[in-house]
């Protein structure tokens, strides 16, 4: 070995500590950046997913309708008289 290839060695080994610790650190930077990000996509799929299912829920309003059953009154009506 060449003594520049010894000198970094050295060098290393006494900050193995310091690098280790720093690489554990930046690792759990990255799984909690990346929980982040998959909590945030399931989220957004979720909501996506309600918004598309229950439209008018998720704005507050609701649609009503009116059924106009005079007719059926009137047959049923019908078939009792007769």
């Amino acid at each position: 070995m060449s003594q520049a290839k010894v000198d970094r060695y050295k060098e290393e080994k006494r900050n193995r500590a310091k690098i280790i610790k720093r690489e554990k650190r930046e690792w759990l930077l990255t799984k909690i950046g990346l929980m982040a990000i998959a909590v945030v996509m399931v989220g957004w799929v979720g909501m996506s997913v309600y918004t598309s299912i229950n439209p008018n829920e998720t704005t507050g309003t609701f649609e009503t309708y009116t059924l106009d059953a005079s007719a059926l009154d009137d047959y049923i009506s019908g078939l009792s008289v007769e």
